[in-house]
């Protein structure tokens, strides 16, 4: 997703109070700048408590829920037994609110830009089965209430979901409101820095108003993020901290001596701000990292990797499961996709393309014709258009912005990632995952050699990495990157999170 964003020109100096705002807050009605001095509150102020109010709501509407659901045949309206649960239930809510504070479950949005619902799931489900085993002993031992097992049970299920459901909704709230947002300086103006910067001007929804750049020796920034001013030196960090009302401080390789850098950082931690460092050979530091210390100096630790059979075997088993009932739930959305692709214009209704999967074995991908007939053939006359041939850009991925190849029922398709759902049956076939390395032509696939030959160890996915974090708008060198993350540090969770986190990016149409 890209985002178009007004500054003033570079080195520009701006006024106090005054930041850069994306299209995300244009979109909120707000102005170009924004000061922070007109905002009293925070987003951690904002998102915790809505995401309070959604779990009090999600709560609540679950226990309605089963109790309507599972009330004994002779109960009424004026059954005391139900009410006083409720009642019970309604007093404990505090405590509710209380457990899922103590389990981190309010405090990450704040310090995680790409914290998302799917981070929750393990919280939510802790919080709802703690929680039910409470309420039911102190119903039990107070004798206040008398909740049956099926009614406990049915509560579970529908307060996780419900829950779940209410938390996504509070964020995408948050989210578009200007409390959001957060005021946000790189230190360091280099080709690190200025890759962050890019990633955080493609994601609105991290809420970043990215300012600019600290720097006392700048390298020349790219086209994508030409536009970002240079604020000052590191010299003036602190200056520039209280002028602009900063909230979040990305610290990136600088040719400041460590001790600078380390006087500087302490320096900033008197603020009340987030402070990120990006850390040394960041390319391979995972999620599956851990840090862990040796006489107070941390180590960040790489697990070992292991694709055990039985791990395989349960990705395998996934797949099949829930590619078996995607086809039985889609069935009619395809049928009438189907229908419009005929009518609109001449051609097969599939698109069929050899690509590269597992160990280098070629297959068929299948996919919903988008693209007029024989559009191949035309490829090189658009070959200048290709967004990833700009300057700075990664030629090896083929990419045009409104490409005219495409159809107007194919436009609306590749918005939603309808195109996609035929590679079920890839899955079924067992030649793709749900979850995997992105699928690659034989063209694009040849750009790949040595350690990066890795990201073939697993089968090529509908979704993943590439997926929730950018699309095609990922250059070719950091698709590569993060496919072989992706393989080096895989996990069923982390499929599952990708799976859940994959939603948003198909609902928003976030096709870029």
């Amino acid at each position: 997703m890209t985002r178009t964003v007004v500054l003033p020109p570079a080195g520009a100096q701006l006024a106090p109070g005054e930041a850069v705002v994306g299209s995300r807050a244009a979109a909120l009605g707000s102005a170009v700048r924004r000061s922070r001095a007109s905002v009293t509150k925070r987003r951690g102020w904002l998102v915790r408590r809505m995401l309070a109010l959604a779990d009090a709501v999600g709560l609540v509407v679950a226990f309605v829920l089963a109790q309507l659901l599972f009330a004994p045949p002779s109960s009424s309206a004026g059954d005391w037994s139900g009410w006083a649960e409720l009642t019970l239930f309604i007093l404990l809510l505090p405590a509710w609110i209380g457990l899922a504070r103590a389990s981190g479950l309010y405090k990450h949005d704040e310090e995680r830009t790409d914290h998302s619902t799917a981070d929750d799931l393990v919280g939510i489900l802790h919080l709802v089965t703690l929680g039910t085993w409470v309420f039911y002993a102190v119903a039990s031992l107070t004798n206040l209430a008398t909740p049956t097992f099926p009614r406990l049970i049915a509560f579970w299920a529908f307060a996780i979901a419900i829950v779940t459901i209410g938390r996504a909704a509070a964020r995408a709230f948050c989210r578009s409101r200007a409390t959001y947002l957060q005021n946000t300086v790189i230190v360091g103006a280099g080709s690190v820095g200025q890759l962050v910067a890019r990633k955080f001007l493609q994601h609105g929804e991290y809420g970043i108003n990215l300012i600019g750049f600290v720097d006392s020796v700048p390298r020349k920034r790219t086209a994508q993020i030409g536009g970002l001013p240079l604020l000052g030196s590191p010299a003036r960090l602190l200056d520039i901290v209280r002028r602009y009302r900063v909230e979040r401080v990305v610290i990136a390789f600088t040719h400041d001596s460590h001790e600078e850098l380390l006087d500087l950082i302490r320096c900033l931690k008197t603020f009340d701000l987030q402070v990120d460092i990006v850390p040394r050979l960041f390319e391979l530091v995972g999620p599956a990292a851990q840090i862990h210390t040796v006489e107070g100096v941390p180590l960040v630790g790489l697990p070992p990797v292991r694709l055990s059979r039985t791990a395989r075997v349960a990705k395998r088993t996934m797949d099949a499961a829930l590619a078996a009932a995607a086809i039985l739930v889609l069935a009619p959305l395809l049928v009438v996709a189907a229908l419009a692709i005929k009518l609109d214009s001449p051609g097969p209704v599939f698109f069929r393309q050899p690509r590269v999967g597992t160990r280098g074995r070629v297959f068929h991908i299948y996919k919903l014709r988008t693209m007029a007939r024989d559009a191949d053939r035309w490829k090189s006359e658009y070959a200048h258009l290709n967004r990833h041939a700009a300057e700075g850009g990664d030629p090896r991925m083929f990419k045009i912005e409104d490409d005219p190849r495409v159809t107007r029922v194919g436009r609306l398709l590749r918005r939603f990632s309808l195109d996609e759902l035929p590679q079920v049956i890839n899955v079924l076939k067992g030649e793709m995952s749900l979850v995997g390395p992105r699928p690659l032509i034989a063209e694009e696939a040849g750009f790949v050699h040595d350690w990066a030959s890795r990201r073939l160890e697993l089968k090529p996915g509908i979704t993943g990495l590439w997926q929730v974090l950018g699309r095609s708008a990922i250059p070719f060198e950091e698709m590569v990157r993060l496919d072989y993350l992706y393989v080096t540090t895989w996990s069923l969770w982390n499929d599952l999170r990708l799976m859940l986190r994959t939603l948003p990016v198909v609902i928003r149409g976030d096709h870029s």
